[in-house]
Order: C-alpha cells, then sequence, then structure tokens
C-alpha cells in the first residue's frame, strides 16, 4: 500500500511538472507574439526543450490583479498588460499595445518634451511671420509704371502734323512712338485735346467727351492709345475740372434756369447799369480785372477764375461732383492710365463772398486790378478742396484693382507755397495724389547752384515720409531752359533730373535744347508770352523743320531749327526693318547702345565720378555749379 501511494505521488509530480512546462511555452509563445514580430510558431522540433523552472514565489495582492497572468520571461517583468495593472518601473518596449502606450505617454517625462516641442514650434511660425511682415513692412515698395522711367510731356498741336493742316494732331503723335521709345521714355503726358474754343490753349472746354477736330477724331484717339500700350508705354492725359466753356450745354442751360443745372454755376445778384457791372465783391480773375461776368440771359453775375469765357463749375453742387466723376470714368474706360488734375487749387470758392485783403492796404481799391496785387484767401485752397480731390481718386482705384493697371493721379498746384503743394500728397492713411506736379525748378531764371541746391533740398525736406518726388525743368506756362539759363546748361540740367530721386518730366523739345520763338505778330488771340515755348517741334532741317507739310503753320518754326534739331543731334529713330521674326533689326544695335549709355551713367552715379565730371563741364562757367550739383549726386 506504501509503495502504491508512493507511485501514485511520483505519477501526480510527473503530471505536474509536465503541465508546468506546456504552460510555460505557451508564455513563450504569447511573449513573441507581443515583441511585434510574427513569432506565433511552434518552436522548432530540433531545439531542446527547456528544462522546468522553479515557481516563482507568488506576488503580493498588490501587485497582480485577480485575473492576472505571469510574468513573460525577458519581457515586461512586473508589467501588467491590463488596464488595472501598474507600471512598475518597467520602460516602454516595441510592440507594445495601444492602452500601455496610452498610460506611459501621459508621463510627465514624455508629456513635458512634447509639449515643449509644440509650443516651440508655436514660437517659431509666429516670429517667422512677424520677421516677414516687418521686412515687407520696412523694404522699399518695388516702383510702380509712373515711378521707374521719365515721362514725356506733349502739346499736341505743336508736335506733329499729319495732315498738312498746319496743327499738330494725335496721329502725328501716333507716328513718332518710335522716336519717343528711343528716348526710353515709358510714359506720355498729353495736354488738353477736348472739343473747346481757342481760349486759353483749349482749357475752356466745351464737351469733355470729345476730341477737338483739330487734333482728329476719337477714333484717332483710340488708336493711338491702342498704339501707345502696344509698345509698352502708359498714357496720362490733361483734365480740368474746375471750369468749362460758356459755349458748353451745361452752361446754356444754367443761364436759362433748367432744372438741376440752375446751379452748376456760381451765379450771384449783381448791378448792371449802362454796360457797367458792380460786382458781389473785389476778387479777380487770374487774368486780371474783376472775376464777376454779367449775363444777359440770365440776368445775374456768374464767378470765373480765368477767361469769362470759362465759367466756373460750382463744386458744392453734388450733381456736379457726380458728372464729374462720370467723364473721369469714360476715359479710365477707354483705357487711359492717369490724370494730371489742372487747377484743382480753385475748385471751391468762400461762400461768404467777403473781399479779399489787398497787398498794398494805402493802394486805392478801384485800381486794384491785377491778380497779385490780393491775398487769394477766400478763392484758392478752401476747407473741403482736398476732400473733392481724394473722391476723385476713390473713382480712379476702382480701376485699379486689376494687376499692372494701377492709374495715376497727379495734380497741378502751380504757385502753391511749399506747404500747400505738399498736402496734394494726402494724409498718412488717405491717398490723394500720387505726387504734385514739381515746377519749381521750371522758374529758376538764373544758373545758380545755390538755386538749384535750394530748391531740391526744400521738395526733399518737406515731402511726407515714403512719398515719390518728381521734377521737371519746363512746361508749356515757362520759358524754355536754353532761353533762361543758356544753351551749356542744357546738358547739365537735363542730367541733373535723371539723376535725382524720383520721376523726371521732359516737356518736348527740351531734349534737344529748343530755345524760345522770338518773334511776335502772331495770328492768334492769345498773351504773347503764353505762346513763346509751344513753338513746333523741330524734327530736321527741311521746311518747316520737319513739323508739317503745309505753307503756313498755326505757330513759326524757331529761327534755329537749321542745327538745332533731332536729326542734328544724331537720335536715330526711324522705322526699322524687321525681320522674319518680328525682331528689329536696327534695333539690335539701338539696344546696345542704349544700354552701354545706361551702363556709362551708372558710373557717373558714384560721386567723385560725377563730381569730377560735372567741374570739367561747368567750373570755367559758374562756380557755384558744382557744389550744388555734387550735394545731389551722392544724395541717399
Amino acid at each position: 500500500m506504501y509503495g502504491r501511494d508512493s507511485e501514485g505521488t511520483r505519477l501526480r509530480d510527473m503530471a505536474k511538472g509536465t503541465d508546468r512546462r506546456g504552460s510555460g511555452a505557451l508564455r513563450m509563445q504569447a511573449c513573441r507574439t507581443n515583441n511585434g514580430f510574427v513569432q506565433n510558431e511552434g518552436l522548432p522540433a530540433s531545439e531542446p526543450e527547456p528544462e522546468p523552472e522553479p515557481e516563482p514565489e507568488p506576488e503580493p495582492e498588490r501587485a497582480r490583479g485577480p485575473a492576472s497572468s505571469p510574468p513573460c520571461p525577458g519581457g515586461a517583468a512586473g508589467l501588467g498588460l491590463g488596464l488595472g495593472l501598474g507600471l512598475g518601473a518597467a520602460g516602454p518596449y516595441a510592440g507594445m499595445p495601444k492602452e500601455v502606450l496610452f498610460q506611459f505617454s501621459r508621463r510627465a517625462r514624455y508629456r513635458a518634451p512634447r509639449e515643449a516641442l509644440f509650443w516651440l514650434t508655436v514660437a517659431s511660425v509666429l516670429a517667422l511671420t512677424g520677421a516677414t511682415i516687418a521686412i515687407i513692412a520696412v523694404s522699399p515698395r518695388c516702383l510702380d509704371w509712373w515711378q521707374a522711367g521719365p515721362v514725356y510731356r506733349i502739346y499736341p498741336r505743336s508736335f506733329r502734323d499729319s495732315d498738312a493742316d498746319g496743327n499738330g494732331d494725335l496721329k502725328g503723335i501716333q507716328e513718332k512712338l518710335d522716336y519717343i521709345t528711343t528716348l526710353n521714355i515709358k510714359t506720355i503726358w498729353i495736354t488738353s485735346f477736348y472739343k473747346s474754343s481757342l481760349k486759353d490753349f483749349r482749357y475752356g472746354i466745351e464737351d469733355f467727351r470729345d476730341i477737338d477736330p483739330i487734333f482728329g477724331t476719337m477714333k484717332d484717339f483710340e488708336n493711338l492709345l491702342a498704339a501707345i500700350h502696344d509698345k509698352g508705354l502708359k498714357l496720362i492725359i490733361d483734365f480740368i475740372p474746375n471750369h468749362t466753356s460758356d459755349k458748353h450745354a451745361w452752361f446754356q442751360l444754367s443761364r436759362n434756369r433748367t432744372g438741376k443745372y440752375t446751379d452748376y454755376y456760381i451765379w450771384h445778384d449783381c448791378t448792371h447799369e449802362n454796360g457797367t457791372t458792380i460786382p458781389p465783391n473785389n476778387w479777380l480773375s487770374v487774368y486780371g480785372n474783376s472775376s464777376w461776368h454779367f449775363d444777359e440771359v440770365r440776368n445775374q453775375c456768374y464767378f470765373h477764375q480765368f477767361l469769362r469765357e470759362q465759367p466756373d463749375l460750382n463744386f458744392y453742387n453734388l450733381d456736379v461732383q457726380k458728372e464729374i466723376k462720370e467723364i473721369i470714368q469714360f476715359w479710365l474706360t477707354k483705357g487711359v492710365d492717369g490724370f494730371s488734375f489742372d487747377a484743382v487749387k480753385f475748385l471751391l470758392e468762400a461762400e461768404h463772398l467777403r473781399d479779399e485783403a489787398q497787398v498794398n492796404k494805402a493802394q486805392i481799391p478801384d485800381t486794384v486790378t491785377h491778380y497779385w496785387e490780393l491775398y487769394h484767401d477766400f478763392t484758392t485752397t478752401q476747407v473741403g478742396m482736398h476732400d473733392i480731390v481724394r473722391s476723385f481718386r476713390q473713382t480712379m482705384d476702382q480701376y485699379s484693382r486689376e494687376p499692372g493697371r494701377y492709374r495715376f493721379m497727379g495734380t497741378e498746384a502751380y504757385g502753391e507755397s511749399i506747404d500747400r503743394t505738399m498736402m496734394y500728397y494726402g494724409l498718412p492713411f488717405i491717398q490723394e495724389a500720387d505726387f504734385p506736379f514739381n515746377d519749381y525748378l521750371s522758374k529758376l531764371n538764373t544758373p545758380s547752384g545755390n538755386s538749384v541746391f535750394e530748391v531740391i533740398t526744400s521738395w526733399m525736406e518737406n515731402m511726407p515720409e515714403g512719398k515719390w518726388p518728381n521734377w521737371m525743368i519746363g512746361g508749356p506756362d515757362n520759358a524754355r531752359l536754353t532761353s533762361r539759363f543758356g544753351e551749356e546748361y542744357v546738358n547739365i540740367m537735363n542730367m541733373l533730373v535723371f539723376t535725382l530721386p524720383g520721376t523726371p518730366i521732359t516737356y518736348y523739345g527740351e531734349e534737344i535744347g529748343m530755345r524760345n520763338i522770338l518773334v511776335t505778330n502772331f495770328n492768334e488771340s492769345y498773351d504773347v508770352n503764353t505762346l513763346l515755348s509751344k513753338s513746333p517741334m523741330q524734327w530736321d532741317n527741311s521746311s518747316n523743320a520737319g513739323f508739317s507739310e503745309a505753307n503756313h503753320t498755326w505757330l513759326p518754326t524757331s529761327s534755329d531749327y537749321h542745327t538745332v534739331n533731332v536729326d542734328e543731334k544724331g537720335i536715330n529713330y526711324h522705322h526699322q526693318e524687321r525681320d522674319g521674326r518680328g525682331q528689329a533689326v536696327e534695333g539690335r544695335l539701338l539696344k546696345q547702345r542704349k544700354q552701354e549709355e545706361e551702363n556709362q551713367w551708372l558710373k557717373t552715379l558714384d560721386g567723385r565720378h560725377l563730381e569730377s565730371h560735372m567741374e570739367k563741364v561747368v567750373s570755367q562757367e559758374e562756380a557755384n555749379w558744382p557744389y550744388g550739383i555734387r550735394v545731389f549726386a551722392t544724395w541717399k
């Protein structure tokens, strides 16, 4: 009996050992699977079966769950795979289940670096964004088309006559576009060509939406505009909103008190007896004498800042402002690239109609007849005038939204003080003109370097920060440079305006040194002094200087046209032969020469080189010139 019991005990112990070996193999197989490898097959038959290991001591209940399994050998010892098991001191391992990974990810030593990297990334993105904005804000803007090149100003009646009637016209300008592009001009500025009477050089406009027959037709204008754009140029035109001609349809309706047009102009009661008018006040016209004229149809006086044939519009009337904006839209729709708004300081007058103060208080009031004998505090630059100009800007901005089609706005503020002129740039956050036209160099009558220095520093020091300057040395209302300074200063002054910061503006003929005409017997009803700088362009030494084939031109050509003309100056602009690819054969040589000239100009921007060059040119002429020029040769 004792033997049988011993044998039974031995057999039970062997069975338990076998069970332990089988469960151990299963645990080993499961652990291999958890390590992330495909090892759930059985062990190879050749491998010896591991020796049975003694049972480990049972762990305390606090470290094991009710359904926990024995630990895997070489695996996560002491680490339960269920959510109820503690992680103990074990670390993460390959192939850990998602639930275990989440348990590790919540630990401070893993969470803190992750959050630090996240916020560091956010801070880096914000810093880079701020740096980008700051760089854009402080960096110079890319130059727009009205800043990137010179402007060429044309008085159309004197540029080129295409139909042999003695008057320049729009087709004539189109014929000479090759010449303009040869000068490396980027923008053409054409003065007034609207349908008008012969009063005040076509600034008394009869129809803002039509071309004067002297210059051609609307079709001619459209062809010219298309040709200008085809050559990569831009077009600016004059616009005169202050007044119209007395033949304008608005004025005819206003003088008859017709509907809304009744108050389109400035009317006021006045006394008119025996052909003598007693005006409402002492206001004077720019051309002298009273600015009030009696109209027999309406039996009232109307106000005119210029000629009596040019009545002023009433810009206090909102219908007038609307009409002007619609005219601006008309030409922008045609495709013009910008406007020069003329005489804008005269848009509003004081409504109280008080007398303006005399410059010489001792002068008898009845003898005050010249414009400069009064202070024009009530007839220029009135409160609200700049608001109207800004409304023009807003209208133009509606047509500037298309990329590359920005519409330029310049204002004529001649005769204003430098402080008032700068107001046309607008306010820091309210744009007005891109720039007011700067004619201060055009008014200099003596070649003094100090005078040039003062003019330039005055503009640059008073110009608002971030705005763009411009320079011109001539215009239709000023004497030509050659007649003011002398022929020896033509190249110097042209070089000056092209090396100063800003946009240079050249009046036709200044590039070849044209001078005022000297004759005085004109067949025109204009003031002689205003005609001297409007003589026909001198193209060559043929009859009428190549301007016209007519027997008589509207103004005579200058007597020096045989030697002062485009051909004599060696400017080759004639129509170019084209090869099979449509490229200009002659243009290649022209571009090469132009590039060489541009490179030479870049060299002259070095202060020492330019100073040396200027001293050679002018040291024998005017001692002040080198000083005046040197300052701006190295302008930063």
